[in-house]
């Protein structure tokens, strides 16, 4: 057995290597189809080592890095060929692949960057961090009251673009001795400027649920996916009811650990391809599209596990319950929106319709949400979080300004040819 077992190991790396060389392959043709970069051009780069997998970081700043660029340009630079592969596929920023440190290295030297801007905590990110000069700033990929939202990591960076005081408060209970006032700036949640996209259903009489659950999770500290626990009863209850109508949005990683979430998961894709089949007018959605916006916008009631989705919607300000995770040791962070949330348990599960009901006329309830939705994001008036982004570049910009004032002359510090990292390229 041990031998078949690395017989099929290896056969696996040697495929995913072959797929890694094509990918490379194909991004390098891409590339030299296009118009080069101009020297000196970008000033705002976005550091993006992950692959395809990981997408969904990167496109909810796709919008607001496009009106970022319009006054200061911006520009990726992938480190996978994936990932820059799907870059290239979407309508994101321009592109930069630089697998390597030789490539990474080249192409920053013949540019004027100041801010160099990161969605997720990837290790390779520690690559990027050796080149000074410039600013390295925490943007994250969503607001959220998870752990993973408090790690150590944030000291790393010389700035966090952060959503508003909830984020403050939860970063002063965490770090020890870091300048919360000074290393972070407060910016709303710039991607709600830009809740918007074509529906894919005609709106009608029927109320709108938005389903958005997470992933399984790699730890017992994390298991906050509901899809096994929650989500066929609560969505096999949504399709019997002719009142209202699914909109069904997984996480894009659902199953990749566990085999029975992933079933799960399947089993609600065919539960709702076959009510529309049964009922071309219910119009219920399976969502797995790149774009997150109108989702959040068009639902009259969202129901998400613990992870970004809860913020990203309570930045809409609509009613919105939260599954419970069904594993007693998955951590919650109670200081915050989760200590006074709808909650949604699993035994709760098949009484969906009549809960969404509630929370829908619930006045007290939403009220409690406002001012919430006021403590994570500050003013949410449309284009005021917008305003506070270029705002907080503007001042970094400044910053950088200063210091280069500072120190004309100053020997550049950026190259260390004779510490050359082991870096190779993907194949």
């Amino acid at each position: 057995m041990g031998a078949v077992s690395d017989v099929k190991k290896a056969y696996r790396l040697l495929k995913r290597a072959l797929a890694s060389r094509k990918a490379v392959q194909r991004v390098r043709r891409r590339l030299a189809e296009r118009e080069p970069h101009q020297p000196e051009h970008y000033q705002v780069a976005v550091y993006f080592a992950d692959g395809d997998v990981n997408m969904y970081q990167m496109r909810q700043w796709y919008r607001p890095l496009a009106e970022l660029s319009k006054r200061w340009p911006v520009v990726v630079l992938s480190r996978s060929a994936t990932g820059a592969d799907k870059l290239l596929d979407e309508d994101g920023p321009p592109v930069a692949f630089v697998p390597t440190i030789r490539d990474l290295e080249r192409f920053i030297s013949s540019q004027d960057i100041r801010v160099v801007l990161y969605v997720n905590q990837n290790t390779r990110n520690f690559q990027m961090f050796r080149y000074g000069r410039r600013w390295h700033v925490f943007i994250n990929h969503g607001e959220s009251d998870k752990m993973y939202m408090t790690t150590n990591q944030y000291k790393a960076y010389d700035y966090a673009l952060v959503a508003g005081q909830a984020a403050r408060d939860r970063l002063s209970r965490t770090l020890w001795d870091w300048d919360i006032d000074r290393r972070t700036i407060e910016i709303g949640r710039p991607q709600a400027d830009h809740y918007s996209g074509t529906l894919p259903y005609v709106p009608d009489e029927r109320t709108v649920v938005l389903y958005a659950p997470t992933w399984e999770g790699d730890r017992p500290s994390a298991h906050y996916g509901s899809i096994a626990t929650h989500g066929e009863t609560l969505v096999t209850t949504l399709l019997a009811s002719r009142g209202h109508r699914v909109i069904y949005r997984p996480h894009p990683r659902s199953g990749v650990i566990d085999d029975e979430y992933g079933a799960a998961h399947r089993r609600i894709i065919a539960a709702i391809a076959a009510a529309n089949a049964a009922d071309p007018t219910a119009q219920h959605v399976y969502d797995n599209g790149a774009e997150l916006g109108w989702q959040l916008a068009a639902a009259d009631v969202a129901v998400v596990d613990i992870s970004a989705m809860v913020y990203d919607r309570l930045a809409v300000g609509k009613p919105l319950m939260i599954t419970r995770p069904a594993d007693e040791r998955a951590s919650i962070d109670t200081n915050g929106y989760l200590s006074d949330c709808e909650w949604l348990s699993a035994d709760a599960a098949g009484d969906i319709v009549a809960e969404v009901e509630r929370v829908r006329a619930d006045e007290v309830a939403i009220a409690r949400l406002r001012m919430w939705v006021q403590h994570y994001f500050g003013d949410t008036t449309p284009g005021a979080a917008t305003e506070k982004f270029h705002a907080a570049i503007e001042r970094l910009m400044k910053e950088w300004d200063q210091w280069q004032a500072h120190e004309v002359g100053a020997v550049r510090g950026d190259e260390d040819d004779d510490d050359e990292e082991a870096d190779e390229e993907e194949v």
